[in-house]
């Protein structure tokens, strides 16, 4: 018997030792959508909570729409065009439009990864498409402190001084935030790295409720919500892929409710019970781009 696990751009094949009976345990199938296109569309036309993307756009002067980096398989292809597109019909100005990397403390997305990234030569000949820095002071704006915790929350200035908030993202299992997606892009997707720092750290992740698919009384998902609610709220559009990266889901709208819509999907499929506990259980962190 022979198993294979997605590693890299392709599989690792691991052959169980003789008299050793493994259990498999994968996700449930996940049925993925028969036209990506329409169902893009149709969210942008039917978000969750808030009028429809022309109507959010009309008379506004500038909009940051965040990506998340290269970790993150998140088919942007599929979305950042009609995004773009909506919103230069609605008359907000091609200078005015930003594409900012939510690259959290990771490096950089340049070249021909940024291209791959953003998936779409369109976008990235028709809007400016940067990288966010949590270590450069100037790029970011002092917010306060959450009330709860009293986090430093500064954020990219690109992001609080635009008219239209947009977060885009995928939405699966985290191990410390609960759930991806949503308010994550924002933070630390944007944050400054003192932000970062005192909010995702080991000792929010010794937290019994910083896992896996929770995200009541989790601390992380608290603190993120109450840096949003110091943005003064922003859009997402939220998508869910299968275990082949096709789009099974996608949503728009205010970014907790349509985040808590997603999540509803996601976890019909992600979260699976097993017998027993395992004494060894061998994984992999579903191939590239982790």
């Amino acid at each position: 018997m022979t198993i294979d696990l997605l590693y890299g751009r392709g599989t690792v094949s691991l052959a169980p030792p003789p008299g050793c009976v493994p259990t498999v345990v994968a996700k449930h199938a996940m049925p993925v959508l028969a036209d990506p296109a329409a169902a893009v569309a149709r969210a942008l036309a039917e978000p969750v909570g808030v009028p429809a993307l022309p109507a959010l756009a009309r008379g506004r002067r500038s909009a940051c729409i965040l990506i998340c980096d290269i970790t993150r398989p998140v088919p942007n292809r599929l979305f950042l065009g009609p995004l773009v597109r909506g919103l230069l019909d609605a008359g907000v100005p091609r200078a005015g439009i930003t594409v900012l990397v939510a690259t959290g403390l990771h490096r950089a997305n340049e070249g021909s990864e940024l291209a791959e990234l953003v998936g779409d030569p369109w976008v990235l000949e028709t809007v400016s498409v940067a990288n966010h820095d949590a270590t450069v002071d100037r790029d970011h704006v002092l917010l306060g402190r959450t009330p709860g915790r009293g986090t430093v929350v500064r954020l990219d200035r690109r992001l609080v001084a635009a008219d239209l908030k947009i977060a885009t993202g995928l939405v699966e299992p985290h191990f410390m935030a609960g759930w991806s997606g949503g308010r994550k892009v924002i933070a630390p997707g944007v944050a400054h790295a003192e932000t970062i720092t005192t909010f995702h750290n080991s000792a929010f992740m010794a937290h019994p409720s910083a896992a896996n698919c929770v995200l009541d009384g989790n601390p992380l998902h608290e603190e993120q919500l109450a840096i949003v609610g110091m943005l003064g709220g922003a859009l997402t559009l939220n998508t869910v892929i299968d275990d082949q990266r096709r789009l099974a889901f996608v949503n728009f709208g205010e970014i907790v409710a349509s985040h808590l819509e997603a999540v509803a999907f996601a976890r019909r499929y992600a979260q699976v019970a097993v017998p027993r506990r395992f004494h060894t259980v061998v994984t992999s962190a579903a191939g590239y781009p982790l």
